[in-house]
């Protein structure tokens, strides 16, 4: 089984869709008594506390989400950022997947977190791999946000082997620290089964869509390389692999102080994890899929980042077209992305009210910059479709998007709230959001393109942009959330125009309920 082997992605994806008949027999429920934790935690390892956060950028949100696009180093700046320290380190950090808000309720307490995650089971760990830095020894490190600590996994400056790993990448060469996502897929099959691997990078994306802003507003350089040797990876960190997976790598800021030195093949690490829970149901399409889009060498990999994509910008509109018009900068919402990453949430209940073309027009374009990330080279994987319900000043309908023209094309008018309803499960928040946003890609030009890997950078992409849209929307006052969808059926929704193309993510964009008459 290899990257080539396209079967196994088409196996996965097909296999693990949602239709009306697959919801309607499931067998699947939720057993509350072997819910897993939401943590991973080591039972040996000490922790080394951090600093709390508190420090502002004073970057207005909307400016740091859009800054960081395909290029390598943030364009709010030609620097390198200042020299990375634990308190630097623990805003990113906490930014990226810490706790921002803690609820008591008489069952217990709900943890909100800093991005979105499927079913707020966060699955998602984060891991650091650095140099010496001012007040931090080199080392490998996991980030533990229930106690907000680092707890070393091994000492010693292993940058050097992460750039083995990635294949001798630039970013990772210079970089003062990489931040690895991994997944314990468990405390998402619980509920989601086998899906779960689209929610890995679903999930990943969210979260990197904060990263990214805050090391924009930083002046942090950072890159996202979802090319790298993955047993070498999994290795470094330790993970089972029968159960863990690294997903991305993100190196960060430019090194200033001595070159990272050569790094030996680390040994094997045999340190005991708390039980998440009585027992773990495995399901193996996750773990076929992964395998057959993992890179087994750094050649495999070098090959494979050698491929970027430059998409064509979509056909000409065919249809009526209104042109986009955002806030201009001076009109934008003053709110720091910090503060906006601090009170950002799923909203779960939409006003069934119109939202302005101005805020929909803002939230398109500050999200669809691009990311810088190995497998694009200024183009774009996923088309943005949407399913208008109430917009002010263009008609209710589905559209597709043009970013490059910056136009919304009309392909059919009417009201459909209750189709949007139906197509995310027979939900009520798609048929009360003011608009829903769907990404849809060619995976057909992309497994032929990037191989069962592409697959991977597919729901990347769509996630990161997505997560962009969660931030621009509460930085303007709107609401947001993630969703799932009949895919066969969004895709016959939408076509012609989406004929052939396969559903990455969907997202509700409005006016959260509790707001939309203050």
């Amino acid at each position: 089984m290899t990257n080539r082997d396209l079967k196994e992605a088409w196996a996965y994806h097909n296999g693990t869709k949602h239709s009306y008949h697959s919801t309607l027999t499931s067998r699947h429920y939720l057993d509350w008594d072997n819910q897993p934790r939401p943590f991973k935690s080591y039972v040996d390892l000490d922790p080394i506390y951090l600093p709390e956060p508190g420090s502002s950028s004073g970057v207005a949100a909307l400016s740091a989400i859009a800054a960081l696009g395909p290029q390598s180093a943030s364009p709010l700046s030609t620097g390198r950022g200042d020299q990375m320290n634990k308190k630097t380190l623990a805003e990113i950090l906490f930014l990226t997947a810490g706790i921002t808000r803690r609820r008591q309720f008489p069952g217990g307490e709900i943890l909100f977190r800093a991005a979105a995650c499927t079913g707020a089971l966060y699955h998602i760990d984060l891991y650091v791999v650095c140099g010496g830095l001012a007040d931090l020894e080199a080392g490998v490190y996991h980030f533990a946000p229930d106690d907000f600590a680092l707890r070393m996994l091994r000492a010693g400056d292993y940058r050097s082997f992460v750039n083995y790993a990635a294949a001798d990448e630039a970013a990772v060469a210079d970089a003062q620290a990489v931040v690895v996502f991994a997944t314990t897929y468990w405390r998402n099959t619980w509920k989601y089964q086998s899906r779960t691997y689209r929610h890995c990078f679903w999930d990943s994306g969210t979260m990197l869509a904060n990263l990214l802003a805050v090391s924009a507003a930083r002046e942090w350089p950072c890159r996202v390389l979802a090319g790298f040797v993955d047993r070498a990876v999994n290795g470094l960190l330790g993970l089972e692999e029968e159960r863990e997976a690294a997903l991305v790598l993100v190196p960060l800021g430019r090194w200033a102080g001595q070159e990272p030195v050569p790094a030996a093949q680390p040994d094997p690490l045999r340190y005991a994890t708390l039980p998440l829970s009585m027992s773990e149901v495995d399901y193996p399409m996750i773990r076929a899929m992964h395998a057959a889009s993992s890179l087994e060498t750094a050649e495999e990999v070098a090959g494979w980042r050698g491929r970027p994509l430059k998409a064509a910008e979509p056909g000409a509109p065919q249809g009526r077209s209104f042109p986009l018009h955002p806030l201009v900068a001076g009109e934008w919402p003053a709110d720091s992305i910090e503060d906006v990453i601090r009170r950002r949430g799923s909203t779960r209940t939409f006003a069934r009210e119109a939202i302005g073309f101005h805020a929909l027009s803002t939230i398109l374009i500050q999200s669809t910059r691009g990311i810088p990330a190995d497998f694009l080279d200024g183009g774009r994987l996923n088309q943005l479709y949407l399913i208008v319900n109430a917009v002010d000043g263009i008609p209710a309908g589905a559209y597709a998007f043009h970013p490059e023209r910056r136009v919304l094309e009309l392909l059919k008018e009417g009201e459909f709230r209750a189709e949007a309803g139906h197509l995310g499960l027979g939900q009520e928040i798609p048929a009360d959001a003011s608009v829903n946003v769907y990404f849809l890609t060619d995976l057909r030009e992309i497994l032929e393109r990037f191989g069962n890997r592409g697959y991977r950078a597919a729901q990347l992409e769509a996630a990161t942009a997505a997560g962009k849209m969660y931030l621009a929307a509460y930085a303007q006052g709107l609401g947001a959330s993630g969703l799932t969808f009949f895919d066969d059926e969004v895709t016959d929704f939408f076509s012609p125009s989406a004929a052939g193309k396969s559903v990455m993510f969907l997202l509700a964009l409005g006016k959260a309920l509790r707001h939309a008459r203050k």
